[in-house]
């Protein structure tokens, strides 16, 4: 279908200055379309990955990128699961937790929260929690003195700072004189620590190791190893081969089972916003059907020159084929410069719009991402590219089929 007459042809057609201002019009207009469309499609799915991966790495701050377990009961080998997990070469990190959930109160004031025992010199191995301390240090954590460490908007909801005495209730009961009682245990609090993510400032309480151990009463035990590898992306696949150095039976669960429907939701957002997006270039493509339609009805006397000079149907179609594509091409490969463009410069242009007018679009009062993080994948470029051009071309084979039927004679009637 693409002889060099074909192309030659249907390149001209595409240089050529139309009497018809209105062609050329629809013809632009497909054009800077397609550009639009693809340029926003880019830009939007960079900004989805930009966010994916700032909620990644904030989850994943605080969660780890697998934790082992025991089967059913307290881990209580967990010095040899700590030793054994980090000779694998791509584990970064282990350490020993502790988890319950407990009540804290001060005051008038309870709060349901999640109840994390950590050892402060080996924490910084799996988690940035240390690295988000707000007030305080996780190194204030000390076995037997019940230092315990809040998330700041939790710290708030308490009212308490920095040496104040709070009360920790656990729900496990113990027999008295009085009747069954919960346990109680006054803490004082060492540090606040603030990770950008309101599950975990709202919701989360650290305390040394040994004292979790007595609290929940675990002797030696823990309740895992928390692991960190050198490529969260691999989580799953490093989990098993950790899971089968260990002996013993144990528990590997890799951070896409603890977190899957969270990363599932976020996934099915950006496909549906490709669809969507992609409904405008297809808008914009299939413009250029009407673009040809007119470009065929124009061309009716040359078509059947053309054919009378033994043009065959097949190269006619071709002709209007390249019109078209060509009309595709460059509106795509504007849209490619200019979404590439905007998606590795949004973190730039974004403030700078802001300053302009005076406006924060994402005020960090009310969003805790409070700018618009944006990464690039040449993955979604390429596919994006390709559907453009697709489309495009999809675009062209009616009126292309149509010009093909054109009859000489018929044509040539009243010229």
């Amino acid at each position: 279908m693409f002889k060099p007459i074909e192309l030659y042809i249907g390149l001209r057609y595409t240089r050529a200055k139309r009497r018809n201002h209105f062609v050329s019009f629809i013809s632009l207009s497909s054009m800077l379309g397609i550009a639009l469309g693809v340029t926003a499609l880019i830009t939007v799915l960079s900004v989805m990955n930009g966010f994916e991966q700032e909620l990644r790495t904030r989850i994943l701050g605080m969660v780890s990128h697998a934790t082992i377990s025991g089967a059913g009961a307290p881990l209580r080998d967990w010095p040899g699961v700590v030793e054994q997990a980090e000779e694998h070469p791509r584990v970064l990190g282990a350490a020993p937790y502790v988890g319950a959930e407990v009540m804290v109160s001060r005051g008038g004031q309870v709060s349901g929260t999640l109840l994390r025992g950590v050892v402060p010199a080996l924490e910084n191995r799996v988690s940035e929690v240390g690295a988000n301390i707000r007030s305080g240090s996780l190194e204030a954590l000390r076995a037997g003195e019940y230092g315990i460490v809040l998330g700041s908007e939790l710290a708030a909801i308490l009212g308490v700072r920095l040496g104040d005495a709070l009360t920790v209730i656990t729900p496990e009961a113990q027999a008295s004189v009085a009747g069954i009682l919960p346990r109680v245990k006054r803490f004082t609090l060492v540090g606040t620590f603030e990770v950008g993510m309101y599950e975990y400032d709202r919701g989360l309480a650290l305390i040394h190791l040994r004292d979790a151990q007595t609290l929940m009463r675990l002797g030696a035990g823990v309740s895992g190893v928390r692991l960190k590898f050198d490529d969260l992306m691999q989580a799953p696949w490093l989990s098993r081969e950790v899971e089968r150095e260990l002996p013993g039976v144990h528990r590997v669960r890799d951070w896409t089972v603890q977190h899957a429907n969270f990363f599932r939701a976020v996934r099915t957002e950006k496909t549906v916003m490709f669809v969507i997006l992609t409904l405008i270039v297809a808008v914009a493509a299939f413009n250029i059907v009407s673009t040809l339609v007119m470009v065929v009805t124009d061309k009716q006397a040359d078509i059947a020159i053309l054919r009378t000079l033994g043009l065959s149907p097949r190269s006619v179609m071709g002709v209007f084929v390249v019109q078209g594509a060509v009309i595709g091409l460059i509106g795509t490969l504007l849209g490619v410069a200019g979404g590439v463009s905007l998606a590795l410069n949004v973190e730039t242009i974004v403030p700078a719009i802001e300053q302009a007018f005076g406006m924060q679009f994402l005020p960090s009062d009310v969003y805790y991402i409070s700018d618009l993080p944006s990464e690039l994948h040449w993955g979604d470029v390429g596919r994006i590219t390709g559907v453009a051009l697709l489309l495009s071309l999809l675009a062209t084979l009616y009126p292309a089929w149509r010009a093909a039927r054109t009859a000489p004679a018929e044509a040539l009637r009243y010229e």
